[in-house]
């Protein structure tokens, strides 16, 4: 994912596969796509990250807690144009 939108949540009731749900459509709304790929901090992830359906979830120290960076993955259009 080259471009994203950072979102943050710091709610501690809120658990982490509703944060992406919200963060994901408010993406869509904004930029017309659902988002497929979402980075966060590994202490919001836990040991075993949910992935709402649609998108993965990674893990990623450059993301700051309570933070998502959610986007496209563009590696699939990239793989098939070549």
């Amino acid at each position: 994912m080259n471009t994203g939108m950072l979102w943050f949540d710091n709610n501690p009731k809120t658990d982490l596969s509703a944060k992406i749900r919200q963060a994901a459509a408010y993406y869509q709304q904004k930029y017309g796509t659902k988002p497929n790929l979402c980075f966060v901090h590994p202490t919001l992830a836990g040991k075993d990250p949910q992935s709402p359906t649609g998108i993965l979830v990674k893990t990623n120290r450059l993301v700051l807690p309570n933070h998502l960076w959610i986007g496209v993955n563009e590696q699939k259009s990239e793989d098939e144009s070549e």
